[in-house]
């Protein structure tokens, strides 16, 4: 039975090989690489041991098997997995640039990346987690209402939220979007943002304020505040403390908040502190960065070990 599982999209990414390309002039790309901010955090998750299922879909194409055959490899329960004869999988297309910031066109519109639904109400029992992003919401608001129903059913199965809202603001097409993130924060127990997201979903003016909002709602127990190479900042309603990073040679910074997110519910659903569980989350990011593609970080419980050690 799975002790985490996510539901959202599933992708492969597509990326420019250099710094600064645009994706509109004519050059070389690499990939396509399995992806998909859900799949990436859910591949994490079980990379160190936890039982993992995930609520998707991919088309029975060649795509499709490369995001399946590496959550397969990697232990994730894909029996939920929608695999569409009609329908082509979903493809993400992304550049970098030198300041950090990145430009993605997403082809997930009537692809079975947003056709998957809702499981039926025995399906999965004992989850101790159901992770969300708010990118999966944010791309089609039929499958939003299907990750809400799930949720819900989650909670009355007394499983925890934990979410990232992950915002792209290339996917930010529908205001109703706003609803959809209010219901799941009224539900979350896990939060972890980063500091401008902290920000925009609460529409404080500082991290103090913002974190005061979260803690207002009733369910809210941990806020993971993830801030790049300065590491994160991690709140309960009682105290705070400060995670550092571990430097590596970064190749790719793709997928690392996933990982982060992936590695620190691991954390938790294996009994660590906080602070452990957020090393270990940092520990996973490191790896990733240090390797070109979204999910390509060698990450396991052995080297995630060895890197905090």
């Amino acid at each position: 039975m799975a002790e985490i599982i996510v539901m959202g999209e599933m992708l492969v990414e597509i990326m420019r090989g250099q710094e600064n390309e645009e994706l509109y002039e004519p050059g070389v790309f690499r990939g396509p690489f399995p992806s998909g901010a859900p799949a990436i955090f859910i591949d994490t998750a079980a990379r160190l041991g936890c039982s993992t299922a995930i609520i998707g879909g991919v088309g029975k194409d060649d795509f499709g098997k490369n995001i399946l055959d590496r959550l397969r490899k990697d232990g994730v329960d894909c029996s939920h997995v929608l695999e569409s004869k009609e329908r082509s999988t979903g493809v993400a297309f992304v550049t970098y640039y030198s300041d950090g910031s990145r430009k993605f066109i997403f082809h997930m519109g009537n692809t079975p990346a947003v056709e998957a639904k809702a499981p039926l109400e025995d399906e999965f029992d004992n989850v101790k987690y159901m992770h969300i992003m708010g990118c999966s919401l944010m791309a089609d608001s039929l499958f939003a209402q299907e990750i809400l129903k799930t949720m819900r059913m989650m909670r009355r199965k007394g499983t925890k939220i934990s979410f990232d809202p992950n915002i792209r603001e290339e996917l930010l097409t529908d205001q109703s979007v706003n609803d959809v993130i209010r219901e799941v924060m009224e539900n979350t127990s896990v939060f972890m943002p980063g500091v401008s997201e902290l920000l925009k979903i609460t529409g404080a003016v500082s991290v103090d304020e913002a974190v005061e909002k979260c803690f207002a709602y009733e369910a809210m127990e941990v806020i993971a505040l993830k801030n790049g190479s300065k590491g994160s900042r991690i709140y309960t309603r009682d105290e705070a403390a400060e995670i550092g990073v571990y430097p590596v040679e970064q190749v790719d910074a793709t997928g690392a908040g996933d990982c982060f997110d992936g590695a620190f519910i691991a954390g938790l659903v294996q009994g660590k502190s906080l602070k452990e569980a957020a090393r270990m989350g940092a520990a996973a990011g490191a790896l990733n960065a240090a390797a070109f593609g979204p999910m390509e970080g060698r990450i396991s419980a052995d080297s995630v070990r060895a890197m905090i050690k």
